[in-house]
């Protein structure tokens, strides 16, 4: 991959379940959110090559990385209405940067699996269907590593950072809270 002027890491609020795409009452309740999402490819200085999407809701014993080609989506909420079950965003992986993520990992100490079976969870494709609506754009999600500790995960973005100045957007999706 070339270098180009770095994207950013951002961090990105991916509502409860797939909020964007159902009737709240009151009316509205997610309306800002989502034009905030819906705006922010603008806000970006470059274009992305590529995503690597760190979401909250995959932990795994160690860092791996979805290596599928064409992953599919994982409906990992429960209780909302049957349409948001057979949403479709169907954006490519990227076998590519997910073996520069396992090789950067690698080359840091920190051990990583590879998974060619997981779609991506609705922290992944439920913001990005507003960000990119075409899917235009590779996107491979990689694991939290279970228990969460601080400077595991320090130490993991420290040695995927060189991907942002390859144009990779580096995305951390969750919320700060879950009343579920």
């Amino acid at each position: 991959m070339s270098t180009i002027r770095p994207l950013p890491s951002i961090f990105l609020p991916h509502g409860a379940g797939p909020c964007f795409f159902m009737d709240w009452s009151p009316t509205g309740t997610w309306d800002r959110m989502a034009d905030w999402l819906r705006g922010l490819i603008g806000q970006l200085a470059v274009a992305p090559k590529a995503i690597l999407v760190v979401s909250a809701h995959w932990e795994a014993p160690e860092f791996t990385v979805n290596t599928q080609a064409a992953p599919g989506l994982l409906f990992d909420y429960s209780g909302f209405p049957e349409h948001t079950y057979s949403l479709s965003w169907p954006a490519a992986g990227s076998t590519e940067l997910a073996a520069r993520v396992r090789d950067l990992l690698a080359a840091a100490g920190i051990d990583s699996a590879a998974d060619d079976r997981r779609g991506l969870d609705h922290g992944v494709f439920i913001p990005l269907k507003l960000v990119f609506p075409h899917a235009d754009v590779p996107v491979v999600q990689l694991s939290l590593r279970r228990g969460l500790d601080p400077a595991e995960h320090l130490a993991m973005g420290r040695a995927l950072a060189p991907l942002r100045a390859q144009g990779v957007l580096i995305i951390g999706s969750g919320m700060s809270f879950h009343n579920m």
